[in-house]
Formats: C-alpha cells, sequence, structure tokens
C-alpha cells in the first residue's frame, strides 16, 4: 500500500506536489499540517499538506518528505479554501497566496537568514546541544543561513530546533527591525477638587503664608486663563520662576494635584464607566437598520458623513457578536489607524483584541496566529490591515471593512494580488458571517451594488453630538499668485486661518500628497532635470538627507552642486512637497511645534504611534503630511485643515481620479472640527470651478457619484465592465514591444470582448526594466470564469514561445 500527501510548496507555482510518506505518519498527518520538504535538487522547503491519498504522481516519482513540523494543524481547511478561490479569481498562483498569507516565520525555507537579538538573556543551561551549537557559532558569526546549519549539526532535520530557538526568542530572522517605544509622560497638574467652588478658592487664597506658594496658586490661574490646554508641571514652574519642591509642597498638602496624560484625554467625570456604550438617537436608527438589513443580506454598507460616530456603531456589532461567542475581523487600510483604535476598543474589550499587521515582527505575528488558532480569549477580536484576512479563522461572526473605499485594500505586488473588502466578503460567505462596510465616501463599485439592491444601505447624515460639517473655503491660486497674495506656498488667507488658529490654543492638519522637498530640480541654464538611471523619473529632492532619491527604486545621489550636463550653478527646485512646507511653516511661525507624517518619518515600528501621541497630547501644533493623514484618524482639538494643492490628484491618467480626489479631499476635510466648534477647511486649487472641487465643498456625494456612473457607462469601467489588466516586464525594450504586440493579438483573436493595448504606461521603465500593459474589458453578462480560463490558456502558450519566454508577465484581476 503506498500513502502520499499533496502539498503547497511556498513557491510561485501553479500546482501542487505530492510526497510519499509511511503508514504511521499517514495516519499522523492531517490537512493544515506543516511538512519540511526536499525540492529541486538540494532546498528544503516549508510545505503545508492539503490533501492525503494514495495515488501516486504519473509524471514524477514521489520523494519522501524530510519531517513533519506540526503536532496540530496550524491552517484549517476553510482557510485553504479561500486560498484557491484567492488563486482563482485572482489569476495567480496557489504558492503566492501561501506565501503571502503566513507569517514569515512559520514558513522556513533554505534561504531564510537567521541572526542572534541582542535584547534576550540566553541561560545556556537551558539550551539542548543542538540548540547551544547554533547559539555558539551566532556569537563567532553575525549571520546564518539554514544551510550553514545543516552543516554545524551535521543532521537535515534542522527547522524544529531553530523553531525552538525561535519561540525563546534567542534568534530572529532576518527582515525585523527592533525599536522599542516608550510613550512620553509629562506631568500634568491641577486644582484639587475641594477648590472647584469661588469661595474655597478665597479662602485657600487666604490660608496661604508663603509668598512663594501664593505666586504660584495665582500664577496657575492665570495659565489656566490664557490656554485651554492642560497645565504641565515644568510650564508651571518656569512662568512663576519657582523651585519644583513648591509644587510638591502643595501636592502633599492636597491643594494641588498631580496627573499624567497618554493617548486620551482624562475624563473628569468621574462616574462614568467604561463599559457603557450610549449611542445617540442618530447611531441608535442606523444601528437598529443595519440589524434589519443583516437578515436579508450578507452584506451592509454604513454611509455615514466623517465623524458620525461609526466606530461607535461597530464596537455595539462587536459587543454582539463576542457574546454569541463569535470573532470578529476588524481590516483597516492603513497601519496608522491601528495604533487609534486599539487605544479605543482596548477600553471597552480589554485583552479581547488581537492585533496583526506588518509592521509587527514575526513572533508577535505568530502568536497572534496561534491565537486565533485556538480560538482563545485573547484574539476574538482581530484588527488589522489586509494580511489579517488570512488568519485562521474558526468561527468568523462579523467581518467590518472600516473607510471601504481605500485603494490600499488592494495588494499590487508581489501576487497575490487580491482586493481586502471582495475577499473579505467572500470569506464572510464561506463562514456564513456578515460583513459591515463603513465609509463616508463609499467607492462607486459599493455604492451601485448597495442602490442596486445587493448590499444593505444605511445612512447616518449627521455628526456626532450635532457638530456641524466643517466649513469649505476655496483660494484660488492663480489669482493669488497674480495679486502677490501669497507667501511660499501659502496664500494669506490660509496664513489668518492657521494664526486664528493658533490664537485659540487649537491645532492644524495640512496636506500635501507628495513626500521629500520637492520633485523636480532643474538647471536654469539649459533646463536640463536629473533622471533616475533605473526608471523613466525624475529624481525627487529631501532637503533633510540633502539627497536627490527615485521614489521606485530607491536609486539616491547627494545633491548635486552643479548641473550635471552643462555644470552650470543655477540649480532651482520646481514643486513641492511635504517636507518644504515644514520649512515654509517654520519660518512663518517659529515658536511652533510642527511635525511631518509621511513614509520617509514612520519607517520604524512604534512611529506611527510617537506622532499621533505627541498631537493628541497637544505638544505638536501643525502636523504636516500625506494622504495617511486623510484615513479616519480622530483628534478633538484640530479646527482647521488646509489643503496646499488639491489640484495634483485631479490630473492623474486614471479612469478612478475624479472619484479618488473627491474621496481624498472629503475625507481629509473630515479631520477638521470633530468637537464643539466647528472645523474649517481651506482648499487651495488653481481650478476652484472644477466640478469635483465644487462637489467637496457642497458635500455633495450623489452628485459626483452620479456623474461619475453616467461616464463609466459610456467609457466601459466598473462598475459595468470587469478590468484585467496584463503587465509585461522586460529588460530588452524590442523584445518586449513583440512580445507584447504577439499577446495582445492572440487575446483578441482569442476573446469577444474588448482588449486594449499594448499601452506604455506613464512611467515607461521602472529599476531599468520596460514596461507594457494590456488591458482586458469584460462586461457582467459575459461569463467571467471562461474568460480567465481563456486568458490563462493564452498566457501559457506565450510561456512556450521560447523567444519570449523571459518577459515577466503579471495578471492584475480588479486592479483599480
Amino acid at each position: 500500500m503506498n500513502y502520499f500527501i499533496e502539498v503547497i510548496v511556498p513557491l510561485s507555482l501553479p500546482k501542487t506536489f505530492t510526497y510519499r510518506v509511511s503508514e504511521a505518519e499517514y495516519y499522523f498527518i492531517k490537512k493544515g499540517m506543516r511538512i519540511a520538504v526536499p525540492f529541486g535538487k538540494n532546498k528544503v522547503y516549508t510545505a503545508l499538506v492539503i490533501d492525503l491519498h494514495q495515488n501516486p504522481p504519473t509524471l514524477y516519482e514521489a520523494k519522501e518528505i524530510h519531517q513533519i513540523l506540526d503536532e496540530k494543524p496550524i491552517v484549517n481547511e476553510l482557510q485553504i479554501k479561500h486560498w484557491f478561490w484567492i488563486a482563482s479569481y485572482y489569476m495567480c498562483n496557489i504558492g503566492d497566496v501561501y506565501r503571502g498569507a503566513l507569517p514569515s516565520a512559520l514558513v522556513l525555507e533554505s534561504e531564510t537568514i537567521i541572526t542572534l537579538q541582542t535584547a534576550t538573556v540566553v541561560n545556556q543551561t537551558e539550551l539542548s546541544d543542538d540548540e547551544f551549537l547554533i547559539y555558539e557559532a551566532l556569537q563567532n558569526q553575525s549571520s546564518l543561513k539554514i544551510q550553514n546549519i545543516v552543516a554545524i549539526l551535521n543532521k537535515k532535520t534542522v527547522f524544529p530546533v531553530i523553531q525552538k530557538l525561535l519561540t525563546k526568542g534567542i534568534i530572529s530572522l532576518q527582515e525585523e527591525v527592533q525599536e522599542e517605544y516608550k510613550p512620553k509622560l509629562v506631568k500634568y497638574i491641577r486644582l484639587h477638587q475641594n477648590y472647584q467652588e469661588e469661595n474655597k478658592l478665597v479662602e485657600l487664597l487666604d490660608n496661604l503664608k508663603s509668598d512663594k506658594r501664593k505666586n504660584l496658586v495665582l500664577q496657575y490661574f492665570q495659565l489656566q486663563a490664557q490656554q485651554k490646554n492642560p497645565i504641565s508641571i515644568k510650564q508651571l514652574t518656569e512662568t512663576a520662576n519657582a523651585s519644583s519642591s513648591i509644587v510638591k509642597s502643595l501636592v502633599e498638602k492636597n491643594i494641588f494635584e498631580e496627573y499624567h496624560i497618554q493617548q486620551d484625554r482624562v475624563n473628569f467625570d468621574k462616574n462614568k464607566t467604561e463599559n457603557q456604550l450610549d449611542l445617540s438617537q442618530a447611531q441608535q436608527t442606523a444601528f437598529d437598520e443595519i440589524e434589519k438589513s443583516f437578515t436579508k443580506k450578507e452584506v451592509c454598507l454604513l454611509h455615514g458623513v466623517t465623524s458620525s460616530g461609526k466606530t461607535e456603531i461597530y464596537t455595539k456589532f462587536i459587543d454582539t457578536y463576542i457574546k454569541e461567542g463569535k470573532q470578529v475581523l476588524y481590516l483597516l487600510p492603513e497601519i496608522a489607524l491601528t495604533t487609534q483604535l486599539v487605544s479605543r476598543l482596548t477600553q471597552y474589550f480589554g485583552n479581547k483584541v488581537g492585533v496583526f499587521h506588518s509592521k509587527y515582527n514575526n513572533n508577535e505575528r505568530v502568536e497572534v496566529w496561534q491565537n486565533v488558532l485556538q480560538n482563545s480569549e485573547k484574539a476574538q477580536i482581530v484588527i488589522g490591515a489586509r494580511s489579517a484576512l488570512f488568519l485562521p479563522f474558526s468561527n468568523l461572526g462579523l467581518i467590518i471593512v472600516d473607510e471601504e473605499h481605500e485603494a490600499t485594500f488592494k495588494q499590487h505586488d508581489p501576487a497575490p494580488r487580491y482586493h481586502a473588502r471582495d475577499s473579505a466578503i467572500v470569506l464572510a460567505n464561506s463562514h456564513q458571517a456578515k460583513v459591515l462596510l463603513g465609509s463616508a465616501t463609499p467607492s462607486i463599485e459599493t455604492y451601485y451594488n448597495a442602490t442596486s439592491g445587493k448590499f444593505g444601505l444605511v445612512y447616518l447624515k449627521e455628526r456626532f453630538g450635532k457638530v456641524q460639517m466643517p466649513d469649505i473655503e476655496l483660494v484660488d491660486l492663480k489669482d493669488s499668485y497674480f495679486r502677490k497674495k501669497m507667501k511660499g506656498h501659502f496664500s494669506l488667507t490660509l496664513i489668518e486661518q492657521i494664526t486664528e488658529a493658533f490664537s485659540n490654543g487649537e491645532q492644524v492638519i495640512l496636506f500635501q500628497n507628495r513626500r521629500g522637498f520637492s520633485p523636480v530640480i532643474e538647471c536654469l541654464t539649459c533646463g536640463h532635470v536629473p533622471q533616475c538611471p533605473q526608471c523613466d523619473v525624475s529624481l525627487t529632492f529631501h532637503k533633510f538627507k540633502n539627497q536627490l532619491r527615485c521614489h521606485y527604486c530607491g536609486h539616491s545621489i547627494a545633491k548635486p552642486t552643479n548641473c550635471q550636463a552643462c555644470s552650470s550653478v543655477d540649480l532651482e527646485t520646481r514643486g513641492f512637497g511635504t517636507e518644504q512646507i515644514e520649512l515654509e511653516l517654520a519660518e512663518l511661525f517659529p515658536t511652533k511645534n510642527i511635525k511631518r507624517m509621511d513614509q520617509d518619518t514612520t519607517r520604524g515600528k512604534y512611529s506611527f504611534e510617537k506622532i499621533i501621541d505627541g498631537f493628541k497630547n497637544r505638544e505638536i501644533d501643525v502636523l504636516v503630511g500625506t494622504q495617511m493623514l486623510a484615513k479616519g484618524l480622530d483628534f478633538d482639538n484640530v479646527s482647521l485643515v488646509g489643503v496646499m494643492n488639491a489640484d495634483n490628484m485631479l490630473y492623474h491618467p486614471d479612469f478612478r481620479a475624479f472619484e479618488r480626489s473627491y474621496q481624498m479631499l472629503t475625507q481629509v476635510s473630515g479631520r477638521a472640527g470633530r468637537s464643539e466648534k466647528r472645523g474649517k477647511v481651506v482648499i487651495q486649487t488653481y481650478n476652484p470651478l472644477h466640478n469635483v472641487i465644487q462637489q467637496v465643498s457642497k458635500n455633495d456625494y450623489e452628485g459626483m457619484y452620479k456623474e461619475q456612473l453616467y461616464e463609466r457607462q459610456i467609457y466601459k469601467y466598473p462598475p459595468f465592465f470587469r478590468l484585467i489588466r496584463l503587465t509585461l516586464k522586460h529588460r530588452d525594450f524590442e523584445k518586449l514591444k513583440e512580445g507584447s504586440m504577439w499577446l495582445y493579438q492572440v487575446l483578441q483573436q482569442n476573446l469577444a470582448v474588448p482588449v486594449l493595448g499594448p499601452e506604455e504606461p506613464a512611467i515607461g521603465r521602472i529599476r531599468n526594466e520596460y514596461i507594457r500593459t494590456i488591458m482586458v474589458k469584460i462586461p457582467n453578462e459575459t461569463n467571467l470564469q471562461n474568460t480567465k480560463k481563456t486568458i490563462q490558456k493564452v498566457l501559457n502558450s506565450f510561456d512556450t514561445v521560447v523567444q519570449y519566454r523571459a518577459i515577466k508577465v503579471s495578471v492584475n484581476v480588479d486592479f483599480y
């Protein structure tokens, strides 16, 4: 009797592989366990069992496995089914999905590089002989590959040893960056409760004998009158010119009390319990409507204006599902958001919240994985970015996709190029779970599905606490430049508004969707612009590092002092990014604390927390940032949002440019005035009469939706057509041109739907590879599955043409 297992290997291969096992192994192994298998000449990979059977493979001799890595399955069958759906729908290889789905610590392969964890204190007596050998070797050498470890231990089965060292935290895999974050605690001071009434105050001042103490108390009142912010001990001692011992003695006498602020403002009304969730009238109505919609439909869209309190409604739903013992998955588009949301949700659910995203290191990710797998208390609610979709849920009740319109839910590279929102709906279906989509500016496809009755639709039209929508003012840049009403990139209107916000002790957010100092440096003599040698883009100037960088491949050079073409020294920067805004602001308001939030300042694991904490605690006056700022962050003291240039989004060569601009501008505007006072938004634009900008200023989503829908229908775009984009890359321009033409012609002959191309994209070369794209548009009534099969067949035959084999082709389904 022969026994075989069917496995997925973590390589970009479309099929599964068969390996031979013994009878004992056959009865021990279950679907979803990991097995170390030999693959190719001498490589070992961590493969995943998806089936057990007794049919030998016909095309090759089945090899034997190396060893079994798990005692229980770490992946369940629902996940495997979902992976195969992703592979077939998004036309990628099952190996890619497996590799993308598991945390890399669970998929060791012979190429993995291992280094020693510096922080861990190791008790050498507790290590086994094999573990000690590896530990010793790593002290003499900075890093080892798996092959080296095989050589050191002189045996092939090394994965279990490595796994044990990983769990003990002694070694780590290469890609981690260690960074510790401790929130900065500032001591603040306030008057003790006993002295809140008028008459008590007079009594207090009469009783104070020492002049120094009296002076300090009076100084405190003066500061309190001047500013709304909390008063820190440091500030008080500096203004009163007193020593901290006086403050200390007043604290001991119960006249003052000290407190810390961390994350959210301290709640002064002592009676409010943490766990009580009171929804407003409008929120309660929306909650009931969604519940009603869930009885008939699987998916419901909550279309609520910015700051309408969608999170509270989600929280209430999470509560309902958790009480039934279900798991809840909460997807967010941006890691920056998870930071803020975790603190909001842990207030209600404490330890039941798990977090999963790529800024977490391997060990932490594996821990969350195990918790979800065991359906443990610790991970009843998982908050994460799109990759959290792959966690091993066994009992999912609800998936919440917040800010569902966000482009970041779509993975572009590497494969699997899935869309988290759409995949979540399919995943929920297999678990018989519900999906709640939330957004102030839903994507056109989702809104189309909701209005055509496929999804439920619930509106939330007022902001929480009856706060008014922000007042939006448009500034015409053309006119302002012409009338000399500009300082740098700031119109006088914007400067006045910023000054006013500062005088009221409020904070400001400025938005510019370009990082760096300026996108172009131009020679005034000959007009030469430094280009990236490997891509077709100009280099962006980063002032803080004094270098020119390519944002596509990372190539960088020091800032040249003279032109590379004609050696002239007249170099001028053109355009502007966040760095330039930050510097100009510092000149205009030298006393204010200005911080920037973009990809350059948020590299580390805790960098978001640092910036967001600082802004929440009002240590930062102005936050300048790119689109990270636009997503659902909640700051209660921001009264003004400035958009530096609303046009650079509008003219993208992309059929969603108008929709995206509308969403982005509305979302950014929604950060203003989220508490009592009405917020203000200043949008600087060269084109104030543009439809989209007018729709933003009137908050007219319906108008934008109808106009865009009409255009989509005429020009054959979603939601009326499905799009598949094929991208071809090769270093040889001529070969790529021929190959893409061949592919285009064959597709056109075999498909009865529009095929467009081969087109050179806006950036025609990246990392020395030329690019061509072909687009297939599939009408809704055509069978999608058959069209994909045909495309796959054509691609397979393209692969067999010898001269085109070197051309890389990637397929992106629903790439938008």
